[in-house]
């Protein structure tokens, strides 16, 4: 396993931690008038970690499944090259993204009316992280380039299995210390909340177009590592 991996991997997992169900949702809940339970945004945190975690297994496991009767076909310079295309377009793409685009959240924000809501039952809230989970299930790239790269690693399923674990908590964390802090320092730390919450939603077109190319870029590097592109420009 090399520092390389774990560097891009850490990476993705970070862009993955600004999404909307990794830290808008979050932020609103602790936005919410009242006592925050900590509790319950930690079990939604916890869905939405789990649920990641459940399709990065499935399609690495699966994944390699199929590269292994397809005889390591996905495993040659055609498929590297496509890997590098495909970084690419993603970072050309990200320059599409002028921050003037604004995320359809209605869905979401009555679902979340509901998650905070004094009486609500703890399947509202768990309701909330699935349906913010599938909603990201197509645009998820930075999570599909992290399958990715574990599913071309080499590394043993054992070691595949924990380096999945650890991208979800590295992706929920920035979410999980935001509540640590709120629950410590609510004066101190609402008002940065608001702001954080303003920003997210006049800048999330901006912020989109950074996660696609920061992903890009990631991933584009990773396959020209492998085609060994960089050892040419060396030369």
């Amino acid at each position: 396993m090399s520092p390389e991996l774990l560097l891009s991997l850490v990476g993705l997992a970070l862009i993955d931690s600004t999404s909307i169900g990794t830290l808008f949702i979050p932020v609103w809940l602790l936005l919410a008038p009242g006592p925050v339970n900590a509790r319950r945004i930690l079990g939604y945190l916890a869905t939405v970690a789990g649920f990641y975690l459940g399709v990065g297994l499935l399609l690495v496991f699966g994944g390699s499944t199929l590269a292994d009767a397809l005889g390591g076909a996905l495993d040659n310079r055609g498929v590297f090259w496509a890997q590098l295309v495909l970084g690419v377009g993603m970072l050309a793409l990200s320059f599409r993204y002028d921050g003037k685009r604004r995320p359809r959240t209605g869905g979401v924000l009555r679902w979340r009316d509901r998650a905070t809501a004094g009486d609500s039952s703890v399947r509202w809230l768990v309701g909330l992280a699935l349906l913010a989970a599938l909603a990201e299930v197509a645009t998820m790239l930075p999570y599909l380039g992290a399958v990715g790269l574990l599913a071309t690693s080499g590394v043993g399923s054992a070691t595949v299995v924990a380096l999945l674990a650890g991208y979800c908590l590295v992706m929920v964390l920035p979410a999980v210390l935001l509540l640590g802090a709120r629950v410590a320092r609510p004066a101190m730390v609402e008002p940065v909340l608001a702001r954080l919450n303003n920003w997210i939603v006049n800048k999330a077109g901006s912020a989109l177009g950074w996660i696609l190319g920061i992903a890009g870029f990631l991933i584009a590097r990773d396959a020209a590592f492998r085609l060994g592109l960089f050892d040419l420009l060396d030369r």
